[in-house]
């Protein structure tokens, strides 16, 4: 049973491929940003869990036989709370986020970085307490301490009541029968001499994206095919009905077949292999006033709120960008917050005193836009008025391409990264050091981080100023290619 730990019983639940991978090559193993963020959250979250109780212990041995005895020193001392105690049973090795001492017992945590009780949670924590029982510790209770997004900071470090500790006790001891299952069905995954013969399907993203599909599935890796009736949007039933007939390209259909518009425009520019542009689109934009303003945001959610007054998860807006458009010329402005400072006032009186009182404000997908300005009217009733009359400027570039534009490389996405290169792609991404959204979220931690150096903030400064400005003259090119659809 040596080297079985709950979380390779919880990897074998999702797959046993991920597990023998994990254990045999854990060299194919690619994290995506989404992965990286989340374990991110996860770290600061038992942070901030251990920093709740500050007479606690860290068991921080660096092997595991070491932590066992570290664990076993703690528990014959006066009982205080402890973080990553370690336990074994029968070979199976579990670490307790923290244990903390009830009544003559020890009630066991495991802390969550997401806002509820997930399903895999109790199966998480149902292994930790079977060992730790089986190991001859008296729990008093069994408990999920999750991130509670109501909680709102109060600033100077004090995060009391960012975490709800939910009860699972119940539901975690009414698993344990199946634990012996569990930890037999690990071993001989581990025994094999070979990776398991596992077909790609639901467990490959569930409950989590799992790092080997690269090597497990590496078509779905891949962009979709321009000519699959995979990017057809919103196909539903009608494109499995299309595949679970064999029928997977669109250039072999005929138009009838298709009975929506944007449908039917994708399959006339597989035909032809060029761009389709609705005049209609022209019309739209040669009717929009002067000046124009074409915007856009960058912002920060992190699992631990960094301002009084925020919420876990909150999108907290700490840079815009805005090219302002007349139609003698164009011109530029930017904000990017400082370190130290809550971003949200600064960013929105320099936002409204760029954006004056006239003109469209074009962006991309104003739903997000829209719920930013709006919570900034919240947060700041004395500028409520002027947001709410920007609120009403805005005019979104997103379901105007929808409508009216496509071409074949867009692969069934309207996003901006897709639409850009079809009609500048001197403005290529490529070769920014920030280039997308979630850059833009890790580059503004480090540059406000207190251990940065000044030359590296500058760095990250200028990095993400390239970065937004590259987003809103984008805005402006397509806009751009869009009036001239009649010419």
């Amino acid at each position: 049973m040596a080297g079985l730990s709950k979380s390779r019983i919880l990897l074998n639940q999702q797959c046993p491929k991920r597990l023998w991978l994990k254990v045999n090559r854990p060299d194919l193993e690619e994290a995506s940003d989404g992965m990286k963020a989340r374990f991110a959250a996860g770290d600061q979250i038992g942070d901030i869990a251990r920093r709740l109780h500050p007479d606690g212990l860290l068991i921080d041995a660096g092997d595991l036989k070491g932590a066992l005895a570290q664990t076993r020193a703690a528990l014959d001392e006066a009982p205080r709370p402890l973080f990553e105690a370690t336990f074994e049973h029968q070979g199976l090795l579990v670490q307790a986020d923290l244990l903390l001492p009830e009544g003559g017992a020890w009630r066991m945590v495991e802390v969550k970085s997401s806002t509820t009780v997930k399903d895999y949670h109790l199966t998480d924590a149902s292994v930790q307490a079977w060992v730790l029982e089986q190991a001859g510790m008296p729990l008093s209770r069994v408990e999920v301490a999750h991130v509670d997004n109501t909680f709102v900071y109060p600033g100077n470090g004090d995060y009391h009541g960012l975490l709800a500790h939910a009860d699972i006790s119940r539901e975690a001891r009414a698993l344990q029968p199946e634990i012996p299952v569990w930890i037999d069905q690990a071993r001989q995954t581990l025994d094999l001499a070979s990776e398991p013969a596992m077909q790609p399907g639901p467990q490959c993203t569930d409950p989590f994206e799992c790092p080997f599909r690269h090597h497990c599935d590496p078509a779905a890796m891949e962009p979709i095919p321009a000519h699959s009736v995979r990017v057809l949007p919103h196909g539903g039933k009608f494109v499995t009905g299309l595949l679970e007939q064999g029928k997977d390209d669109l250039r072999q259909l005929r138009m009838d077949e298709l009975k929506k518009e944007n449908h039917q425009r994708i399959w006339r520019t597989l035909q032809t292999g060029q761009a389709e542009l609705d005049p209609r689109a022209s019309k739209v934009i040669r009717g929009l006033g002067w000046p124009r303003y074409y915007m856009d945001f960058e912002t920060i959610n992190p699992a631990v709120p960094l301002w009084p007054g925020t919420r876990p998860y909150q999108h907290v807006p700490f840079q815009w960008s805005c090219h302002i458009e007349r139609p003698d010329g164009l011109e530029h402005a930017a904000f990017l917050a400082e370190a130290g400072i809550d971003p949200r006032r600064p960013f929105i009186e320099s936002l409204l005193a760029t954006l004056g009182d006239t003109g469209p404000v074009l962006v991309w997908n104003a739903s997000f836009e829209r719920g930013r300005l709006e919570d900034l009217a919240d947060t700041f009733p004395d500028l409520a008025k002027p947001i709410q009359k920007v609120i009403k400027r805005l005019f979104d570039l997103l379901p105007l391409s929808r409508d009216h534009y496509y071409h074949p490389e867009m692969r069934g996405s309207w996003s901006i990264k897709a639409v850009l290169p079809t009609i500048a792609p001197e403005l290529s991404y490529e070769g920014l050091e920030v280039a997308h959204g979630g850059a833009a979220q890790e580059a503004f931690v480090e540059m406000i981080a207190p251990t940065t150096s000044p030359e590296r903030k500058a760095a990250l400064r200028q990095a993400m100023l390239e970065y937004c400005e590259r987003d809103t003259l984008a805005m402006v090119k397509i806009a751009e290619h869009y009036s001239q659809a009649d010419n």
